[in-house]
């Protein structure tokens, strides 16, 4: 069974296949299945981005999608970049040059104060208006410079049990990220619509 997944991010579509996947489940873009429009996020949550993703691409393409959006929230910085880590240096901003200003803004902050969760936020909406929302999180703390060569976005600064996000296999990271927990509580929550 497909689903329209409502991002063009390749780092999280590519999540979402490998997750998918086993579950018998291929996941596709909006922009495969037609819609490439760009959708403003507009939310202040994590939550509210992740439903007007999902909205906008099952409203124009009239079947289920999911929506998600995710970020991460530095103790440190009172939660920032938070919904704005997409474009926390600017709004074209590399996955670079957002982990440059973030480890600029930490420099005098020491090990121990430099804690930091993953949110992510998902929203499965369907085309009768309902909809599903799972959300998760990973804590860890954000290092000193970057580490490893997988993942995406802050991955090689964020820290998990003295290793990057970056050092880990994709299927060590898939069991304990924040987009991990939450698509295995949205496709509960799915199923137990489908066995309604």
């Amino acid at each position: 069974m497909k689903i329209l997944i409502a991002t063009k991010n390749k780092g999280k579509l590519a999540e979402f296949r490998r997750m998918l996947a086993p579950l018998g489940y291929e996941a596709v873009s909006a922009s495969e299945a037609g819609f490439d429009a760009d959708i403003e996020e507009t939310g202040a949550t994590f939550a509210e981005n992740a439903a007007i993703k999902a909205r906008a691409v099952c409203s124009a393409a009239g079947v289920p999608a999911i929506g998600d959006d995710s970020g991460l929230c530095v103790d440190a910085l009172g939660g920032a970049p938070g919904v704005y880590s997409a474009r926390y240096a600017g709004e074209h901003a590399t996955d670079g040059e957002n982990i440059e200003k973030l480890l600029s803004a930490l420099k005098d902050v020491p090990e121990e104060e430099r804690g930091a969760r993953f949110e992510c936020a998902m929203v499965a909406a369907f085309p009768d208006g309902r909809g599903l929302r799972a959300v998760g999180q990973c804590w860890g703390s954000i290092g000193f410079e970057k580490r490893g060569s997988g993942g995406f976005g802050y991955d090689p600064v964020f820290l998990l049990d003295g290793r990057s996000f970056a050092e880990l296999s994709e299927t060590e990271k898939d069991e304990v990220s924040h987009r991990g927990k939450a698509l295995r509580r949205l496709m509960e929550l799915l199923q137990e619509e489908f066995d309604r």
